[in-house]
């Protein structure tokens, strides 16, 4: 008696994974037409049929959220942010809590990670923070989750128009208090470090409150040094000096990070200059070194508590079936010894 054909057989005649043939059997919009067409027309020459009650029992719960990471240049060997690390705490025990396992991984644009927990029964619904080197091209796999009917919930800046549920913080209003305080202390030339396009859309938005509220005082968006860095302490380290070798010496440097803005003190301190005395330093997002630097960083403090709380309290709502809606926490101002105390 012939044996009947499997999706493996399938798999096999078309050069495909076993994971793209179920994903083209069941129309997903993931696999392109071509390729659906060809493995469903295989199928129908082996006669092949979809066992209703594997797939049926695929579909059940597995009280397992993912969480994805991308990896991120680290001075140890976690390449995890530290911001994400106080958050992944938070995370754990909000799922411990709530009876769900946790599964932690990292996640790369190449693979085909926004399909695979889906058809792998991994996960009921996955949390997402970081974005990698392209948000532009994140965004593309945060539609075809959303398109596929996958759960899911993200960390990160918000936009009008985005795929999904974003849990964030709001960096406007953290970049605009930032500006208030160093102009309350009398600076009036500043920098800001930190890319400031598409591609980094927090920065950007802590970038645009920070210029807007200068821009009230008269301080032309022109007039603000912009130089580009990225999550690195190195990366800070290396815009400060290019700065100094420019011979351009502001008032203050708001940098989009606290990690860039230990790279920017450990290039100063290299100097004759001195924080804040000559040159004013301010951090985002109160990591905890940020309270050790010599002096201690003026940063803001995003409730990676708090975040860590939502994030998993609304993915279990959408997995339910409850409706569900974007939420954006304020920032809190922690005024330290970096930017100053007195009119300069």
């Amino acid at each position: 008696m012939k044996e009947k054909a499997t999706s493996f057989d399938i798999a096999h005649m078309a050069g495909v994974s076993q994971s793209t043939v179920s994903r083209a059997l069941s129309n997903s919009p993931l696999v392109n037409k071509e390729t659906r067409e060809r493995i469903q027309q295989i199928a129908r020459e082996l006669n092949y049929k979809v066992d209703k009650n594997a797939s049926n029992l695929r579909k059940q719960k597995s009280n397992t959220i993912a969480l994805l990471l991308f990896e991120d240049p680290t001075s140890d060997d976690s390449m995890i942010n530290p911001f994400f690390l106080s958050m992944l705490g938070s995370i754990t025990r909000a799922c411990a809590n709530a009876g769900y396992d946790l599964l932690v991984s990292f996640q790369n644009l190449e693979d085909d990670w926004h399909a695979e927990f889906e058809d792998s029964n991994k996960a009921d619904g996955i949390i997402l923070l970081g974005y990698g080197d392209d948000y532009l091209s994140y965004r593309t796999k945060l539609s075809q989750l959303e398109e596929q009917g996958t759960h899911f919930v993200r960390w990160g800046a918000h936009d009008k128009i985005h795929p999904g549920i974003i849990i964030g913080s709001d960096n406007y209003q953290g970049g605009y208090e930032i500006a208030e305080h160093l102009l309350s202390l009398g600076h009036k030339t500043f920098a800001f470090i930190g890319d400031a396009d598409s591609h980094a859309p927090e920065f950007l938005a802590r970038f645009t409150g920070f210029t807007d509220a200068l821009k009230k005082q008269g301080i032309s968006p022109q007039d603000i040094i912009q130089l580009d860095a990225y999550l690195t302490e190195d990366s800070g380290s290396d815009a400060m000096k290019s700065m100094l070798e420019k011979k351009i010496f502001p008032d203050a440097v708001f940098c989009a990070s606290d990690l860039i803005a230990v790279g920017v003190l450990r290039a100063l301190g290299k100097t004759s200059l001195r924080v804040p005395q000559d040159i004013a330093v301010v951090g985002y997002d109160n990591i905890p070194v940020s309270a050790y630097t010599n002096p201690a960083l003026t940063t803001v403090q995003q409730n990676t508590k708090k975040a860590g709380e939502i994030l998993v309290e609304t993915l279990l709502k959408a997995i339910n079936k409850v409706d569900v809606e974007d939420y954006l926490m304020p920032a809190e101002l922690i005024i330290r010894q970096s930017c100053g105390s007195t009119n300069k």
